[in-house]
């Protein structure tokens, strides 16, 4: 049986997502931020973070390597791509979001939504809306003449982007400057496998 730890809340999230979109039978097992440092949580990820996945015994964290092992162990095309190459740009692709997108958006909603007011830095989160105007322009040019990241089909890496950059979606961020990658980022966030977990705990 598959076990997919972590609230819908958080990177779990994205997940839940792959798990839904591969029709897997899986059982979710809602853990809190808060719980995620408990002893008994810390003996399937010793790093106190959410999710974490349990195939059959086999214990996998972070949430890029698990969408990408379920993808591939479970997957078939287009979803998980049929070539080497299709698989270098799910993981250039899902390495990007982690690194050029995510610091910077989540720098945005912790000073304006979830630091204390006394901690929050306005500066901060304008210097991140700055810094992702680039990588933005990367997503948006890259789409331009397809439907997906890879082609016409949706795929992991569309995913994957997608799962990040919903904090966008979060944060009201204004991506009317990039305006492919706005409409991309809409079309992926209304499939119902995304849908049905944004309704999970």
């Amino acid at each position: 049986m598959i076990k997919l730890y972590g609230s819908s809340q958080s990177r779990a999230a994205r997940s839940l997502w792959a798990a839904e979109e591969l029709g897997l039978k899986y059982e979710h097992v809602p853990v809190a931020l808060t719980d995620a440092r408990k002893p008994e949580y810390l003996k399937i990820n010793p790093n106190g973070h959410v999710p974490a996945l349990d195939d059959n015994g086999l214990i996998i964290w972070e949430s890029m390597a698990i969408n990408l092992y379920l993808a591939e162990k479970y997957g078939k095309s287009p979803l998980w791509p049929s070539t080497v190459e299709g698989h270098g740009a799910a993981y250039q692709w899902s390495l990007w979001a982690m690194t050029e997108t995510e610091p910077h958006l989540l720098s945005i909603l912790m000073n304006r939504m979830f630091y204390p007011a006394a901690q929050r830095s306005e500066k901060a989160a304008l210097d991140a809306i700055e810094a992702l105007k680039a990588p933005l322009k990367v997503l948006d040019d890259s789409l331009k003449g397809r439907e997906y990241l890879l082609g016409n089909d949706f795929t992991i890496a569309d995913l994957n982007v997608a799962s990040v950059l919903g904090l966008a979606t979060l944060i009201k961020l204004d991506m009317s400057a990039t305006p492919t990658a706005q409409k991309w980022l809409q079309k992926c966030q209304s499939r119902p496998a995304n849908q049905k977990v944004s309704s999970m705990k």
